[in-house]
């Protein structure tokens, strides 16, 4: 995907301050889909051994057996806090989040695309 600008205009606070994050290969547990009004589609409740759980996208883990799987890639579920009207430079879009970087703090992590506006260049 090729990066896009966008710039912020509602705020985003992360509620999750420890998110979940593992490396290419670990293992998962794999709980509950996410449902809500958000349309947040594809979203799983996971486990990783040494980790707060946390939600993972769908495409990023294959399902071994059951409710065990396996991480496709590196995955952080950290979330970017973002104030109305920052810049920001978004690198993939999932399931109703971009992950971006804030232009201006060098800051990453991923933002609602409901929050977000294409800026034009």
């Amino acid at each position: 995907m090729e990066a896009k600008q966008y710039l912020v205009i509602q705020e985003h606070t992360s509620e999750f301050p420890t998110p979940i994050s593992f490396a290419k290969g670990a293992p998962l547990v794999v709980g509950e889909t996410y449902e809500g009004p958000e349309g947040w589609d594809n979203w799983l409740f996971c486990d990783t051994p040494g980790q707060i759980s946390g939600w993972v996208p769908a495409q990023i883990i294959e399902i071994i057996d059951g409710n065990t799987a396996r991480a496709l890639e590196d995955y952080t579920a950290r979330e970017l806090n973002v104030q109305e009207g920052d810049l920001l430079l978004g690198m993939k879009t999932l399931n109703g989040w971009v992950w971006c970087e804030n232009s201006t703090t060098s800051e990453s992590g991923w933002v609602p695309l409901a929050n977000l506006s294409e800026a034009s260049r």
